[in-house]
């Protein structure tokens, strides 16, 4: 690697680290605390590349990248921040940073985009220059609760700049409380578009009527249609004619983009008869998965602050985590995702003793990991035919259990065992775990197993390999009812 680099950060770690790194890959390295030293470097012509923090003590970073492009236009900017929001993502985008880069960066991949910034300098050609004296604070806006550090966050949050202007329709997909309708407002609001209109089609309204007064409400700005799955066949055929009509209409120029949300399966539902192909291709012009929570884990932590501050602003008291309470929320699996945790902090900001909520009182208000659990949906059982393969002699082989997910069993078992008793802290659970476990796992079991033999109480016994008697002791004590079916294995 060669060439000089000149270092903007308040943090003296942070430059030591980035000069002895880049010195030993060859480089000449410039590093200084104030953003008007390193301006006064890039106005004497001094460096190739710049590496800037955002929140410096005289300025923000992103705000000079335009001044440094119409200085000198080939001069390479990768922007490194502590503020890990989509808004930070968006404007280094929207400035031409070469790149962006979440803290705690990875010092590896931070030296190969520096070396690639090196070896591909900006050309003159690619860039227009933006306008001097626009100004952005760094602070995430509490009603905007999209930040995160996870890699399949930040990877989120570039896929959102690099097409927040694009002439495409945007599909959003992931699991029920992920923030799917907050980042396809997000579309809207932080878009060039965010001046036009913009318009929710939901499936409680779909007429004709009120798909085409959404469209005009819409004109020129966005349409989020939320989950089009949900839409009846002759509503979605409906949707299709109306976005035809604008496509090869007069008023073409004031088209609303389509943003669309949807499951984490959007092709499934088309397979499945759901969602028309045609719709679905129509809409699914550039496709973002956002990861559920437990995805994310380290992110929970500074969210569930965030969520704290955005209850605060809403008038709520406010509150902070302790470390015990931190590390329980962090613990806890979130089968809500976001909305869940939003929920729970609302509520702790409400309900909290003191300014600092403790550990007890969130234990108090977390249900228990095996109630979570039976809250979860049952995935529908496979075909036959993928259930079983060809065995030797003619016969069959059952699917080991655990296979379809990966792994074994136990080891899922024991992934929610730990959780359960991560959820407790530095105290045990309350006595009677190994009956309470038990009772989890053989319910499940006992009706999946009644309902494969139709209902059939003899061969229920046999297929479990327990005598008739005692299956029939279970049913009375886990209360579990019995209808004769037709279903037979």
């Amino acid at each position: 690697m060669d060439g000089t680099v000149l270092i903007a950060d308040d943090d003296r770690t942070i430059r030591t680290v980035l000069t002895q790194a880049l010195t030993r890959a060859g480089c000449r390295v410039h590093a200084t605390g104030s953003l008007g030293q390193l301006m006064r470097w890039v106005e004497q012509g001094t460096g190739d590349l710049v590496i800037t923090d955002v929140m410096m003590p005289d300025g923000n970073g992103i705000d000079t990248i335009p001044h440094i492009r119409k200085l000198r236009p080939d001069l390479p900017v990768i922007v490194i921040s502590a503020q890990n929001t989509i808004v930070t993502a968006i404007r280094a985008t929207e400035v031409a940073a070469f790149d962006y880069l979440p803290k705690p960066f990875d010092l590896p991949d931070l030296m190969l985009r520096a070396a690639q910034a090196l070896a591909r300098r900006v050309r003159k050609s690619d860039l227009q220059p933006q306008p001097e004296g626009v100004t952005t604070t760094e602070e995430s806006d509490p009603s905007l609760p999209l930040i995160g550090h996870a890699p399949a966050m930040q990877n989120l949050f570039r896929l959102v700049a690099r097409v927040l202007n694009a002439e495409l329709p945007v599909m959003i997909t992931g699991e029920a409380g992920v923030g799917k309708s907050v980042i396809a407002r997000s579309f809207h609001e932080l878009s060039e578009r965010s001046g036009a209109g913009l318009a929710v089609l939901t499936s409680a309204d779909t007429s004709e009527e009120a798909i085409q007064q959404a469209m005009q409400r819409a004109s020129g700005g966005t349409l989020i249609i939320e989950d089009p799955a949900g839409f009846d066949q002759a509503a979605q055929a409906r949707l299709i004619g109306t976005v035809e009509s604008w496509e090869a209409g007069p008023s073409r120029a004031q088209m609303p983009r389509l943003v669309t949300t949807a499951g984490p399966q959007p092709q499934a539902e088309v397979a499945a008869g759901r969602l028309r192909a045609d719709l679905y291709f129509r809409l699914a012009g550039v496709s973002i998965e956002v990861p559920p929570l437990r995805a994310r884990v380290d992110d929970i932590p500074p969210l569930a602050r965030h969520l704290l501050a955005r209850a605060a602003s809403q008038g709520l008291p406010q509150r902070s985590l302790s470390p015990g309470a931190t590390a329980l929320v962090r613990a806890y699996p979130f089968p809500g995702n976001v909305r869940e945790l939003e929920n729970l902090m609302r509520r702790l900001a409400l309900i909290a003793a003191a300014s600092e909520i403790s550990e007890a009182e969130v234990r108090a208000n977390l249900p228990e990991v095996s109630q979570v659990i039976a809250m979860q949906p049952v995935p529908r059982a496979a075909p036959a035919s993928a259930a079983f393969a060809p065995g030797q002699g003619g016969g069959v082989a059952a699917l080991p259990l655990g296979e379809e997910t990966g792994g074994q069993l136990s080891q899922s078992v024991e992934t929610h065992l730990q959780r359960y008793f991560d959820l407790h802290g530095d105290q045990l659970p309350p006595p009677g775990l190994y009956d309470r476990i038990l009772r989890e796992i053989e319910k499940p079991l006992i009706e999946i197993a009644l309902d494969a033999t139709g209902g059939n109480q003899l061969r229920c016994a046999d297929l479990l390999g327990i005598n008739r008697n005692t299956l029939r002791k279970k049913l009375t004590e886990l209360n579990i009812e019995v209808t004769r079916r037709r279903k037979l294995m």
